[in-house]
């Protein structure tokens, strides 16, 4: 049953880079990037479908309250991400200082919001569609010269 809920890890600079080309979620007490992968029926086997990874600045704490900002958020993630570990996304989760005091059920909160709103699939904007049923003209009132 173990095997059903696992969430991977990411551990190369270039998967967290990629990562952060994708969708964001803002709170106060975290950061988290998102990118959904194209689904390979060969990579699915060697890969788990949701991969995390973690990034704690030196900005939010010394060594020691930046292990634990670390250790709090991996055991959110865990909770937060089980049931969604179908999901073929790479999540970096940045923290912010907020995550040593806040209480573990809002940090759990704020991952299960994060993954659905940056593995929602996204959808083409309403306006490029309408711009291309109308033909184009040039309507735009000219202006004389003044030379």
């Amino acid at each position: 049953m173990r095997a059903e809920r696992r969430v991977g890890r990411l551990t190369k600079r270039s998967e967290f880079v990629a990562a952060a080309s994708g969708r964001r979620f803002h709170t106060e007490r975290m950061t988290v990037q998102g990118l959904v992968r194209p689904s390979d029926t060969e990579s699915q086997d060697l890969l788990p479908s949701l991969r995390v990874g973690f990034t704690v600045t030196k900005r939010a704490g010394h060594a020691t309250e930046r292990n634990r900002m670390r250790r709090r958020l991996r055991a959110a993630a865990l909770e937060a991400l089980g049931p969604r570990s179908d999901v073929a996304a790479d999540l970096v989760v940045i923290a912010r200082r907020p995550v040593l005091t806040a209480e573990f059920r809002s940090l759990v909160a704020d991952l299960e919001r994060a993954v659905a709103v940056v593995t929602k699939p996204k959808a083409e904007p309403k306006s490029r569609a309408k711009a291309e049923l109308k033909p184009k003209t040039d309507s735009k009132p000219t202006r004389p010269s003044l030379t």
